[in-house]
């Protein structure tokens, strides 16, 4: 039985996002200059934006996380324990608070507020507010290019040059 979001040919559903939509490249290149002001450990980001991949379900994101925080010299088991990041021995306290707000923001909450007083307070024993500021960034990063992967559908694993439909 096939289902409708097979993708049956190995290219993506739309053209290059930068080509179509020229600004896109500025936009791009401001959000990563801002998560990498140096307020916030570049790893932390990375594993952050891990997380919202593997939340929203987007097998590209999730892809292209890892391969930079393979890059990056991340081991393994960090990487892969990110999925479970609560309970993985593999994660600082600063890290940890990092990922809970990763989970708060790309999760809906039955309770109410995404991210209380609580988890606030436990991001600011560890970060001051320009890391915060940034952190924040690093999800919307991550949150901003969301559309283009799940409606665009790029390919996993293929660089960010040919990834995209000509």
């Amino acid at each position: 039985m096939e289902t409708s979001t097979t993708q049956e040919t190995l290219q993506s559903r739309l053209a290059n996002p930068a080509r179509l939509v020229p600004e896109l490249g500025k936009i791009g290149a401001a959000l990563f200059a801002a998560t990498g002001n140096g307020a916030i450990p570049q790893t932390t980001i990375s594993l952050v934006q891990l997380r919202a991949g593997q939340i929203v379900g987007n097998t590209y994101l999730t892809a292209f996380h890892t391969a930079n925080l393979r890059k990056a010299g991340e081991p393994e088991a960090r990487i892969n324990a990110v999925a479970s990041w609560w309970d993985a021995p593999h994660f600082t306290d600063a890290e940890r608070a990092a990922l809970a707000a990763a989970e708060a923001v790309f999760t809906a909450s039955p309770h109410g507020e995404r991210v209380p007083d609580e988890l606030y307070a436990r991001l600011s024993a560890h970060y001051d507010e320009k890391a915060i500021a940034t952190l924040a960034i690093g999800l919307g990063q991550v949150g901003f290019f969301i559309p283009l992967a799940l409606i665009g559908k790029p390919l996993p694993g293929v660089s960010p040059a040919e990834q995209w439909r000509d």
